[in-house]
């Protein structure tokens, strides 16, 4: 049961639109296969309802971080899905991958030679995959150790190779020359590896017009309701967040609130106090500078963001609707998650990310597929 009331607030995440998001990628794409990054627990929005949401609609691909995330989200997965580990494995985890039956990314020549040698104790292949590094400088093969497997590909011998792929730079700006720069090479270095899947595109790159798409695109933000490259936002917003109003009072002008009383008021003002603060993912970077809405008014931040809660400028807001209980739009039609993030001075990932544990969840169901018209990945 979930708790409705004594929470911080109200989170509503909508499998529906989330399942929309998902199609029109796969519309965008096609023929290319979307799979769905479920890492940190989705996104913050809960791995196991958001998979079993897009399984519903046609997803057949997730992939996640960490061994860890992907022993939880496993037992929720379909026998008919794969479960990728992004970051690897540490040295000594590859037994435990096999058990779990996740698919690890080999991001090294050691990470290579560990899972080759696992197979061969096994007496059988054990499924990977190849990311290679074209320039990003984060993970993946360098092309130093691309060259040395090309002298001795036997290193391969006992890995079922279901993908190679690499990450894009840039691809949440579709002007940025670099991404051709990036597939140019990335094509070149699939070549080496005739017959096997390939992977380039994240969500900027799977909504980039006029390009190649290659055969499994990994959409991640853009499926939450994500802008993937700026504004317009052809996503649907998935996700809708209200805090309640704790406590009000009115304060005379030369006042201050909160911490520090790093806000004073030039006027008589009403403050409401709300049940959300830093503990639940609401960047103190707002202090001071974030808004809220109440009944279509804007009513701004003032004072830090505490651990638990912050203070709201209402003075502008109809007495009707202030009261105790009464609903603070944090995120929805008023304002987004990039919206918020651009208040905050960051990305609409780590506002999803940061969300807590406080709030009660509600999912609105997706609805129910048509199995002759819904698009297979």
């Amino acid at each position: 049961m979930v708790m409705q009331h004594g929470t911080a607030g109200r989170l509503c995440i909508d499998l529906g639109a989330l399942v929309a998001n998902y199609q029109l990628i796969a519309q965008h794409v096609a023929p290319a296969t979307v799979s769905g990054v479920v890492k940190a627990d989705a996104y913050g929005l809960g791995a196991a309802p958001v998979s079993a949401a897009l399984h519903a609609a046609g997803c057949r691909h997730f992939f996640v971080a960490h061994l860890c995330e992907a022993a939880i989200l496993k037992p929720h997965l379909p026998i008919d899905t794969t479960l990728y580990i992004l970051n690897g494995l540490p040295p000594g985890a590859e037994g435990d991958c096999v058990a779990v039956g996740a698919v690890p990314v080999l991001n090294s020549l050691e990470q290579i030679d560990s899972r080759a040698a696992l197979a061969r104790t096994m007496g059988r292949p054990l499924p990977g995959v190849i990311q290679v590094d074209s320039g990003m400088g984060r993970l993946g093969l360098t092309p130093e150790e691309l060259a040395i497997l090309r002298m001795s590909p036997e290193r391969l011998d006992g890995i079922d190779l279901r993908l190679v792929m690499t990450h894009l730079a840039c691809a949440d700006d579709p002007d940025d020359g670099f991404n051709e720069r990036q597939r140019t090479a990335f094509d070149a270095i699939a070549h080496q590896f005739p017959g096997v899947p390939r992977s380039i595109d994240n969500s900027g790159g799977a909504m980039t017009p006029g390009v190649g798409h290659g055969d499994i695109v990994r959409a991640g933000i853009a499926l939450y309701g994500g802008a993937p490259h700026g504004q317009p936002n052809p996503m649907r917003p998935v996700i809708a967040l209200d805090a309640y109003i704790v406590q009000l009072r009115t304060l005379e002008a030369g006042a201050g609130v909160g911490y520090g009383l790093t806000h004073r008021f030039d006027r008589p003002a009403r403050v409401a106090t709300i049940s959300v603060g830093y503990a639940d993912g609401w960047p103190r970077h707002l202090s001071n500078r974030g808004s809220a809405w109440i009944g279509g008014v804007r009513v701004p931040i003032v004072g830090r963001v505490s651990m638990d809660s912050m203070a709201l400028d209402v003075t502008d807001v109809p007495d009707a609707l202030l009261h105790a209980g009464a609903p603070v739009e944090l995120i929805g039609p008023h304002q987004t998650i990039d919206d918020v993030a651009a208040q905050a001075d960051t990305i609409s990932y780590e506002i999803l990310t940061r969300l807590g544990q406080r709030y009660a969840r509600t999912y609105l169901p997706a609805p129910v597929a048509n199995p002759d018209r819904s698009i297979m990945a």
